[in-house]
């Protein structure tokens, strides 16, 4: 069985260290993804996860790697090998799945693209914690025990490093900050949806800079 090797886990850990916050991003209109993510960026947020939730995730991962090379662009909602395959290709830095699967796991551990893990439970962390994954997203964080069930992973799984998404709101990020074996949190708050439809990019810069601040 395949083990996955450093040089993927010190990707995954380069990504969550150099944001606290990663905005979880459904681009409607193809033509807001780059001001969206360079707006965000202009906030002071350089880790962007673009989701496959719309047709438009793919053309917006090539855009905003183009447009943006300076910050660190995902995919998120990716859940299978196939959409693996297919956000690699267009050049995704990272890839965010909302669960696991074998496949998914064995194929993130030589993908070029590495792998943050979505889990919600400690049978499907030991899947991946199996094969040498040490940092997850913890996902619906809220709905599956928020900050509780954290403190509660810390004693098994020491080791293991979490960015809890879903449910999380700019007032209370930083409640999962706080813990030890939390690096980063994912949110969509971030990016409301009426800011983006009226295209007030200078909003969405504010949001930003305002949540770092807060934590």
């Amino acid at each position: 069985m395949n083990q996955l090797s450093e040089f993927h886990r010190e990707r995954v850990r380069a990504v969550l260290s150099a944001s606290p916050l990663v905005p979880v991003i459904a681009i409607n209109a193809l033509e807001d993804a780059v001001p969206l993510c360079q707006a965000l960026v202009d906030g002071g947020i350089n880790v962007l996860e673009i989701t496959l939730r719309t047709e438009h995730g793919l053309k917006a991962i090539e855009e905003v790697r183009r447009a943006i090379p300076d910050a660190w662009v995902g995919a998120g909602t990716v859940t299978s090998v196939a959409q693996y395959r297919q956000v690699e290709a267009a050049g995704a830095q990272f890839v965010i799945t909302p669960g696991v699967t074998e496949s998914i796991l064995e194929f993130g551990v030589t993908s070029e693209a590495p792998l943050l893990p979505g889990v919600s439970t400690v049978s499907e962390l030991m899947m991946g914690y199996a094969l040498g994954y040490r940092e997850f997203k913890f996902f619906p964080a809220e709905v599956a025990g928020g900050v509780p069930a954290l403190k509660a992973f810390s004693g098994p799984f020491g080791d293991v490093t979490f960015c809890p998404t879903g449910g999380i709101r700019r007032d209370t990020a930083k409640n999962y900050l706080a813990l030890g074996n939390v690096q980063a949190v994912g949110g969509s708050w971030l990016t409301p949806a009426d800011a983006v439809a009226c295209k007030d990019w200078p909003r969405i810069t504010e949001i930003a800079r305002g949540s770092l601040a807060d934590l």
